[in-house]
């Protein structure tokens, strides 16, 4: 894409005067054609799978689904570029792996030069995080230390999954994808198992194995497997494998008659 060439856009902000602003600033460029505004995450994600855009300007702090989570769950190859009144311990990961990020408030000569930043990278193919396994791992590194999850999306065709955290039952990795297990149903998300274990309250969720987190609530007993192994076994029956650093693990959350 030549840096002259016209970007198709998609605002997302759930504040009408910032998109209006925005707006304003971007018809004042003459080569970026707005395809939809968006006021919150759900019809951010709907409008970016329907128009593949060029470039999203995306806000964090949204109702319903907030920047990060469409983040997750947007396509491979849309170059974002946050607009943002986020704290700066964000900053550092947006440097790293987006393609820009505009502090609110922030002025015209700002604008331009992300904009001038996006068509050169969007030029040389290297959007930002070009798979949804970086994106997930971006989101992930972008939120505040020690703020642990409290629900996890996941994208199914057109529809928005929302598992909260607490019916979770256990995690499993998948090669580059977790398969999420809660209420009988599982949910594949393109993911690290060590990113999902980074996100969860510790206290609540143990890593029993390296491909397993389970949520301890859901623990009805451990049992020996082998002369040297062990199970878990869930309420829902289900019975997952635990290595000798899990078990050691499990010990220490739940006691020594674990």
């Amino acid at each position: 894409m030549p840096e002259t060439m016209n970007l198709r856009v998609v605002i997302v902000d759930d504040e009408e005067l910032a998109r209006q602003l925005l707006r304003e600033y971007l018809e004042a460029d003459g080569r970026v054609e707005i395809v939809a505004e968006c006021t919150n995450g759900f019809e951010a994600v709907k409008a970016i799978l329907e128009h593949k855009p060029d470039l999203v300007f995306l806000d964090i702090q949204m109702p319903k689904l907030d920047g990060f989570e469409v983040l997750e769950l947007i396509e491979p190859g849309v170059a974002v570029i946050f607009v943002t009144a986020y704290d700066q311990y964000a900053l550092k990961a947006f440097e790293a792996n987006a393609v820009d990020y505009l502090l609110k408030p922030f002025g015209e000569d700002r604008l331009w030069k992300a904009l001038d930043k996006a068509r050169r990278e969007l030029s040389e193919a290297v959007s930002v995080s070009s798979s949804p396994l970086a994106r997930a791992e971006l989101a992930a590194a972008a939120r505040p230390p020690g703020q642990h999850l409290t629900r996890m999306v996941v994208r199914d065709g057109a529809k928005v999954q929302i598992i909260p955290v607490a019916k979770l039952d256990y995690v499993e990795a998948q090669d580059d994808y977790v398969a999420l297990h809660s209420e009988k149903k599982s949910y594949l998300k393109q993911q690290s198992i060590a990113s999902v274990e980074a996100q969860l309250d510790p206290q609540a969720f143990v890593r029993i194995h390296r491909s397993y987190i389970v949520n301890l609530e859901r623990i009805v007993r451990i049992e020996p497997y082998t002369k040297d192994s062990r199970v878990v076994v869930l309420t829902d029956g289900a019975q997952l494998p635990v290595s000798r650093a899990g078990h050691a693990r499990l010990k220490a959350l739940l006691g020594e008659g674990a």
